[in-house]
């Protein structure tokens, strides 16, 4: 993409905050001093069979961006590219109606969309939110110290891969949507409560690849496989390589500033580190001591599967050391 665009002038002003040339999750433009606009867009195809769920999860996946901001959510928009052929009025009824309960769940409004016809089905929305200029959460002011705290856990990629090819148990997929289509709202809110230094939400770059836009910074960050929530069965599944293609395009990328220090990793676990998630976790770089508190916050709010993955090393290498 920075091949498309890096020759783009893109129109700015001094009002822009956040924008294409900082990786971030959204766009931030200040109103006033006090008040700025956080703005994104995401659509996805169905990554599930049932419709109404996959319009959940479709929301949350673009509702997500404006969390990983640290912002609140305002509006929204619809955007759909309706294959008339296979999907029906009713089933995308379901749809909309699913992206619109988590829109009301997040806190914002639906005011409108736009529908056109495609020959895939699409859906997701255009997000509206607002935070404090001086409160924007960005994904690459990671201090040396820091805990890295992952929300939600691995594996989403490969299984949403595995559900087209009708290769995975209605128990998997169950566990699946349900992480898919669970709002990071509540993460946001504990984390922006407690001061966090840095957070940004985990999809398609996978693991490494968000992990690689936060050190940015030049610190280089330690992470412990074992303290990683993967999800159960996609282990199984990583083995038979079903990962998106975007998985694999990751670890073409991403690779050379990524060190493996533990030779039990196989090639299996280590893809589950690459693998685009679609509506994936917050990531979160908080100061040390104020880790395990935010920790048993998340956890005492239902969010059991949280867990420190890791921590900023001191030493500035830009290295992602795998342990």
């Amino acid at each position: 993409m920075g091949k498309i665009i890096g020759e783009i002038n893109f129109p700015t002003n001094s009002r822009t905050l956040v924008s294409f040339e900082h990786k971030d999750d959204a766009g931030v433009y200040e109103l006033t001093p006090d008040l700025a606009l956080v703005q994104t867009v995401d659509f996805i195809t169905p990554v599930v069979d049932d419709p109404y769920i996959y319009g959940q999860i479709a929301a949350a996946n673009s509702l997500s961006d404006i969390f990983a901001m640290g912002a609140t959510v305002c509006t929204a928009l619809n955007i759909v590219a309706y294959d008339n052929c296979n999907v029906s009025r009713e089933m995308l009824r379901e749809i909309l109606k699913g992206g619109a309960d988590k829109v009301r769940e997040a806190g914002g409004v639906l005011i409108g969309g736009h529908t056109i016809e495609d020959i895939e089905m699409k859906y997701g929305l255009s997000v509206t939110g607002i935070v404090h200029p001086d409160k924007i959460l960005r994904n690459n002011n990671i201090q040396p110290g820091d805990k890295l705290i992952l929300t939600k856990p691995l594996g989403l990629g490969v299984i949403s891969t595995a559900i087209k090819a009708d290769m995975v148990s209605d128990d998997i997929i169950e566990k699946a949507a349900f992480h898919m289509s669970y709002l990071n709202k509540t993460a946001s809110e504990l984390a922006v409560a407690i001061g966090v230094n840095a957070m940004t939400d985990v999809t398609g770059f996978g693991l490494l690849g968000h992990l690689s836009e936060m050190i940015d910074s030049g610190y280089g960050i330690d992470i412990y496989y074992d303290q990683i929530p993967i999800i159960e069965g996609s282990l199984d599944l990583s083995q038979t390589g079903l990962f998106p293609s975007g998985s694999y395009k990751n670890r073409e990328y991403f690779q050379p500033g990524v060190k493996i220090n533990n030779n039990s990793l196989d090639d299996d676990r280590i893809m589950l580190l690459y693998d685009a998630q679609t509506s994936g976790g917050l990531l979160i770089s908080v100061p040390e001591e104020k880790a395990i508190p935010l920790l048993d916050k998340l956890k005492t709010a239902g969010l059991e599967w949280c867990s420190i993955i890791g921590n900023v090393a001191a030493d500035s290498n830009s290295i992602l050391n795998i342990y």
